[in-house]
C-alpha cells in the first residue's frame, strides 16, 4: 500500500537519511528478533515517556506516526496538574491545546536501539507534531534541533561529550507493602536504600571493584546499544560514579544521555539497586553529583575543530567568543542547566562547582573550563555549571543558543581567572526560585526558545518551588534534615531522576 497521504509522508518529516534509517529499523525487527518496541518522548523534565507498541503498530507509525496524549506536558516534577487542560487553550496560549488533545508521536528511526537487558525489545526516540504537521513547541528535542539548524545556517556544529555523575544504592525496602504510593503533586514514599561503598575516595580501584557486579551488566549494555562509552570511575563520595562518553554530534549527544540514564535505572533496579542522578540525595555522607558538558564547534563542511587555539592563546577567537557568550548568558540559562531545587546545593565556593561567570585554563573551578594547547584538535571548553538531573536537550540547546550568539556578536569573555572564587565577576543564581525570575526576565531565551515555551517553563518550575516552600514553611527544623538536604527534595528526585 502507498504511504501517499499518510502523516509523515504528507507533511515531509523525513529526511532521506531517515527513510534509510527507517528501513534498516524494518530488517532490525527481523534480525534482532524483536516483538516490542517502546516508543519515548524526553519531557520537559528530560523523562523519558511513551507506548511500548508491537512490531505491526511499530511499522504502522513509520508512515503514520501514533497519536499520544500530550497529557504529561501539564505536570511538573511530581505530576502535578499545573495548567489546566480544559481551558480554551490548555493554559498553553496556543489555538488547538485546549481539551488535552492527542499529538502525533514520530520515530527517529536513526535513534532504533536494541535493549540488551529486555528480552525482544527495542526503543527509539520520537519527535511530537501537531496534527497539522507543525513540531509541538513544546518539545524539548525540537527546541535542540532548532538550535542546533541556526548554528548549521552559520556553518557551524556543535560537538559534545558527556561527563556525568551519579549514585548507586542497593535496594533494602521498596515500601510499596506499607509506604504511600502518592498522588498527583505529591510523590510515593522514596524507596529505602543503603549505599554500596564507605568512605571519600577518588579513583580508588577497590571501590569499583566493590560494585563491579552491578556496574558489569551496565557497562555492556551501553556498548552493546552502540552508545560510546569511555570510562566508569569511582568519584568523591561513597556509592558515587562518574560516566564519560566519547563525543557525539550535538543531538546524537542528548539521545545518548537519556538513553544512558535509563539503562542505568532500569538495569540496577532489575538488580536490586537503585541508582539515581538527583544532585544531592539526602542520605548520610553523599555529595553533590554534576554534569559536566564538553563541547567543540566545527565547520560543517570540512569538520574542523574551529576552536583550536594558536599560540600563546587559550582557544581560537571564535573559541573565545563561544565562552562569552556563555557566560553573558550563563544566569538566565542556570533553569536549563540546573533544573531542581535540590542542585543548588552545589553552587558553594571551593566545592569543585562554580558559584560564578568565570573562565579558565584547565581550572575546575571556573564554570568554563578550557582544555586546549596551541595546534590540539581535540580543544574544546567544559560547562561545570550542570546539575546531572539536568534535561540533556534543554542543558545542550542552551549552551548551542548561547555559544552561537557569542560568535555572532563576537563577546568577549573577559580574563582568565586563576582563582575563579574570588574573582569580581556576578555569581550564578543560588536558589531555583532566584533562576527562574531571571529566566522570565531574559530577552535572550525569549527569542531563541519562543516565549511561549518560556512562559510556560516558569510556570512549571514555580509550582514545583511553590510546593518546596509550604513544606518549609511546616517543617522549619533544618537540624533534621540530612546533608542539609529536606525530606521533600529526596521525595521529589530520588527516585524519579
Amino acid at each position: 500500500m502507498s504511504n501517499t497521504g499518510k502523516f509523515i509522508h504528507k507533511h515531509g518529516i523525513y529526511t532521506a537519511e531517515q527513510l534509510e534509517a527507517a528501513e534498516r529499523s524494518r530488517t532490525a525487527l527481523d534480525t534482532e528478533n524483536i516483538e516490542i518496541v517502546r516508543l519515548v518522548w524526553p519531557d520537559q523534565h528530560g523523562l523519558l515517556r511513551g507506548k511500548s507498541v508491537t512490531r505491526e503498530a511499530y511499522l504502522a507509525s513509520l508512515e503514520s506516526g501514533m497519536d499520544i496524549t500530550m497529557a504529561p506536558f501539564f505536570f511538573d516534577t511530581a505530576n502535578g496538574i499545573v495548567l489546566n487542560p480544559f481551558s480554551a487553550d490548555g493554559g498553553f496560549a496556543i489555538e488547538g491545546l485546549g481539551g488535552s488533545p492527542n499529538v502525533k508521536m514520530v520515530p527517529d528511526p536513526g535513534t532504533f536501539t536494541v535493549l540488551p537487558w529486555v528480552e525482544e525489545t527495542a526503543v527509539v526516540i520520537c519527535d511530537l507534531y501537531m496534527s497539522d504537521g507543525r513540531l509541538f513547541p513544546f518539545a524539548p528535542r525540537s527546541i535542540l534541533k532548532n538550535s542546533l539548524g541556526k548554528m548549521a545556517d552559520n556553518g557551524y556544529g556543535l560537538v559534545a561529550g558527556i561527563e556525568m555523575e551519579w549514585y548507586l544504592t542497593r535496594l533494602v525496602d521498596d515500601m510499596l507493602e506499607h509506604g504511600s504510593l502518592g498522588a498527583p503533586g505529591s510523590p510515593a514514599d522514596p524507596p529505602k536504600v543503603a549505599p554500596v561503598a564507605r568512605g571519600y575516595n577518588y579513583l580508588l580501584s577497590d571501590h569499583l571493584d566493590e560494585i563491579d557486579h552491578m556496574l558489569r551488566p551496565i557497562r555492556k549494555a551501553l556498548v552493546s546499544m552502540g552508545l560510546p562509552l569511555r570510562s566508569l570511575d569511582d568519584e568523591w563520595a561513597p556509592s558515587q560514579v562518574e560516566t564519560t562518553f566519547d563525543v557525539l554530534e550535538g543531538l546524537a549527544a542528548a539521545d545518548a544521555a537519556v538513553l544512558f540514564r535509563m539503562a542505568v535505572k532500569q538495569i540496577a533496579k532489575r538488580h536490586g539497586h537503585i541508582a539515581s542522578f538527583m544532585c544531592t540525595p539526602a542520605i548520610q555522607g553523599f555529595y553533590a553529583n554534576g554534569w559536566h558538558l564538553h563541547t567543540s564547534v566545527v565547520d560543517l563542511s570540512t569538520g574542523e575543530n574551529l576552536m583550536v587555539p594558536s599560540f600563546d592563546e587559550p582557544l581560537s577567537d571564535l573559541g573565545q567568543h563561544y565562552v562569552g557568550g556563555t557566560l553573558e548568558h550563563g544566569i538566565a540559562a542556570s533553569v536549563f542547566t540546573t533544573p531542581t531545587i535540590n542542585g543548588y546545593r552545589r553552587r558553594r565556593p571551593y566545592s569543585l562547582a562554580p558559584d560564578r561567570l568565570t573562565w579558565g585554563q584547565d581550572n575546575r573551578a571556573a564554570m568554563m573550563r578550557v582544555i586546549s594547547a596551541p595546534g590540539d584538535k581535540a580543544s574544546h571548553v567544559e560547562n561545570r555549571v550542570g546539575d546531572s538531573a539536568a534535561n540533556p536537550y534543554l542543558y545542550i540547546a542552551a549552551q548551542a543558543a548561547a555559544g552561537l550568539d557569542g560568535i555572532l556578536s563576537k563577546t568577549k569573555p573577559g580574563p582568565l581567572s586563576e582563582d575563579p572564587y574570588t574573582q569580581n565577576v556576578p555569581q550564578l543564581p543560588t536558589t531555583l526560585a532566584d533562576a527562574i525570575d531571571a529566566l522570565e526576565a531574559d530577552t535572550f531565551y525569549r527569542q531563541a526558545f519562543g516565549g511561549t515555551f518560556i512562559d510556560y517553563l516558569v510556570t512549571m518550575k514555580r509550582s514545583e518551588v511553590a510546593r518546596y516552600e509550604a513544606w518549609v514553611a511546616e517543617h522549619p527544623d533544618s537540624e533534621k534534615y540530612v546533608n542539609g538536604v529536606t525530606d521533600w527534595e529526596h521525595r521529589e528526585y530520588f527516585e524519579v531522576f
